[in-house]
């Protein structure tokens, strides 16, 4: 669904992605694993339209989106829930949620009901505002408000980051459902390694800007794969 090719990136004279290649398919979660500041976010903000490669080629579907605005990206099926979460702290839950009207069409103007069974605690929130809410609660949010899109790409940038462990078994079984029940593509950056042990289908480790290895789940319990992923 995903096909990510030789994708280079520079920020003026740094450069964050060296040749990057990876892809994601339909009812498969891929995770993306490597130490803070290898690029693993400069990597999904690329994917989704929010920096410009500076070469390489990025397509979905087999449609090459090197030029397509992130918002023309979310239009074809590609959502994200960004590091921080970045809810709206002034809108409500439910405001929060409509935000993701944007990108579908009119008659799928509404919010479905799988995300309150997924995150039966926004269904009790809905007049709350958003930055009332607790971490965990405002991921679940932001989950949420992608899932609104109808998205057939989940792009997920450290989802555990700062949430309690209850929580953090929620959104994995709520990944899981979206894999195995929506058929969804899920792309998840994560440090949490058993996290991603018991989700992943394949796991990418990055370092300095490359992919250093792909390969399956287990792979990470392998000496020299983890030596990529210690500080």
């Amino acid at each position: 669904m995903l096909e990510v090719r030789d994708a280079t990136l520079h920020y003026g004279a740094a450069q964050a992605l060296r040749g990057v290649s990876l892809t994601a398919a339909g009812g498969k979660i891929t995770c993306v694993l490597g130490r803070n500041g290898v690029g693993k976010t400069s990597l999904m903000r690329s994917i989704v339209g929010h920096h410009r490669l500076t070469s390489g080629t990025i397509a979905f579907e087999g449609k090459a989106l090197d030029r397509s605005a992130a918002y023309d990206r979310a239009r074809s099926g590609i959502a994200f829930v960004p590091q921080g979460r970045e809810v709206f702290p002034l809108l409500t839950v439910k405001e929060n949620l409509e935000t993701g009207y944007a990108p579908v069409k009119r008659g799928d103007r509404n919010i479905p009901d799988y995300v309150f069974d997924l995150f039966p605690v926004l269904k009790d929130m809905l007049g709350r505002r958003g930055g009332d809410l607790s971490g965990g609660q405002q991921q679940q949010l932001a989950i949420g408000r992608a899932l609104v899109t109808r998205p057939k790409l989940l792009v997920l940038d450290e989802p555990t980051e700062g949430i309690q462990p209850s929580i953090i078994k929620d959104i994995g079984r709520a990944i899981r459902f979206l894999r195995d029940q929506a058929g969804i593509a899920v792309l998840l950056v994560e440090q949490y390694l058993d996290f991603c042990r018991e989700l992943a289908d394949e796991v990418n480790i990055m370092d300095r800007g490359v992919i250093v290895h792909t390969g399956p789940a287990e792979d990470l319990d392998k000496p020299e794969i983890r030596r990529f992923l210690t500080v």
